[in-house]
Formats: structure tokens, sequence, C-alpha cells
């Protein structure tokens, strides 16, 4: 199948949306990134640097200026009129807020030509939240990413009754052009298959060491030694960042919440959010 997708706009500068946006440069694809001020972008850069030369250390194929030529296909714009004027693709990677989410799309939807497919990369919210605020349904859908995204490269491609299986394909056809393994979802189901399985691990490792049963060195290290896994539970939350999880959690229910309170009140409202911070649950260089 051919793929009429060649110029992709990122959403959200965050640590997920520039990884969307760098591996999607990387692989050839003209990709302007938004972000909502300048100063938000000037983080954003110095984030893109520092994914060229993560690219360089750990890909064969992103060294001998690789990686670095790869920026020259970014433009990082706050106009969000400009950011879209053109793009065959719009992927959605800003916060987990509903509200917010759906003022976006329906400024999307006012701001895009007609041609411009809509991908959400919400972890939380099933695109049928949000398909009426789109504008076009039809041209709507998730496209969900893993953390660390040229290493775990999954995209998981998941529509609703609404969405055209023409661009349903399209989008199939795009993931597998960035490198990504596409996971196609026959019908919507909260959490896609990574987190269906993932939360749920991962909420049995905090309530462990929330309910004072185990340290979570102890959790991780049962965990490597009994299955051969290469990571534990808590360098996962690491790696994903303290964030995203207890947003999941603050949003289920009253165990959960409980479990998301234990998080904030010991690792998050004292600076520990993960690996990007250089602490979460364990110390980092």
């Amino acid at each position: 199948m051919t793929n009429s997708i060649k110029k992709v706009t990122v959403l959200g500068t965050g640590v997920l949306g520039s990884q969307i946006a760098f591996q999607s440069a990387f692989k050839g694809f003209t990709v302007t990134a938004y972000d909502i001020s300048d100063k938000v972008l000037e983080t954003a850069k110095d984030r893109f640097e520092k994914l060229a030369e993560t690219y360089a250390n750990e890909m064969p194929d992103a060294r001998d200026g690789k990686a670095q030529e790869a920026l020259s296909r970014l433009t990082l714009t706050s106009d969000l009129k400009d950011a879209v004027a053109d793009a065959d693709l719009v992927i959605e990677a800003i916060p987990e807020i509903l509200d917010l989410k759906r003022d976006t799309y329906q400024k999307l939807g006012e701001l895009a030509p007609a041609k411009t497919i809509f991908a959400t990369n919400s972890s939380t919210l099933l695109p049928s939240d949000l398909k009426d605020s789109t504008g076009r349904s039809d041209k709507f859908l998730a496209l969900h990413f893993a953390n660390r995204v040229w290493q775990f490269n999954t995209a998981e491609i998941m529509g609703t009754t609404d969405t055209d299986p023409a661009v349903f394909a399209e989008v199939v056809e795009f993931a597998k052009a960035i490198g990504m393994v596409p996971i196609e979802l026959h019908k919507e189901k909260a959490g896609y298959v990574l987190n269906s399985l993932l939360v749920p691990f991962l909420n049995a490792a905090a309530e462990l060491a929330a309910g004072g049963y185990a340290d979570p060195s102890a959790v991780d290290d049962t965990w490597r030694i009994a299955t051969g896994a290469p990571v534990g539970p808590f360098q996962i939350y690491d790696i994903i960042g303290l964030t995203t999880p207890y947003n999941i959690m603050a949003n289920g229910d009253a165990e959960a919440q409980k479990l998301a309170a234990w998080l904030k009140e010991n690792y998050i409202d004292k600076g520990k959010l993960g690996l990007a911070t250089g602490e979460g649950f364990y110390k980092y260089n």
C-alpha cells in the first residue's frame, strides 16, 4: 500500500511527544513539533538535542551524523495554525485532560485541511471520548506509543466505529514506515493491549510496597530472578515516569486512588519522578 503521509505534526513536546516527533524525522518524514509557548519550545529544543545524542549512542544506524541529520527535518512552532497548515497526519500527545483535548481537536478541525488525519496518543481516554470534537470522526483514531520508541517500538492502533478502514490501514503503514511494529486492535479497549497488561502488574507491585510487605528493590529482584525479565516493575515505573501511572491511578477505583496518594506523597511531591529527573524509586546519574 502506498502511503500518502509525508508531513507529520506532533502536538506536545513532552517526553513521548518529542520521541514521536524525532523518530518520525529520523525515518525521513518532514515533522513539525508544536507546543503552547516559545519558552516550552526552548526546553523541547534541548530534549531533541539529547535524543539525537541518545540515538547516536544506542542505535548503529544513527551514527555518522544521521541522528543530527534528523534535526534538520524538525521544525518547532507555537503557532497552531502554522503547525497544521499542510499536515497529512497530526499526532496529539498533550496532557491527559479530557476538556483540553476536546478543545484542541475543535481548533484542529477548523485549522487543518480536509486531508489531515488526526491521531491521539492518549493512554487513558478512548478515541470515542474525543471523536465528536474532531469534526472528522472518519479520519480520527488512536496511535499509542511506548516510552523509548526507538527501543520499545510498538504502535497500538485503535479506531472507533466511525473510523474509515482506509485511514486505519494508512496509519498502520505509517507506523511501519517510522520503524514501529503496528499492533492492530479490532475494537476499542481502555488501556489498549499494553496497558491492559501493564497497569494491573504495576498496581500489584505498588500494593506490595505501599502496604509495607516488601521494598521496591525486593519486588524488582523477585520479578527479575524468578521470571528472567530484564527489569522489575519499579524500574518500569521509573522508565515511564511516575506522573502517568499516578494520573491513571488517580482516576481509578478507591484502591487505585489510595495507591495514587501513596505515590504522590512519597515520590512525586519530593520531585522523584523517575529516570528523566534523575530519581524515582532509584537514583540515576
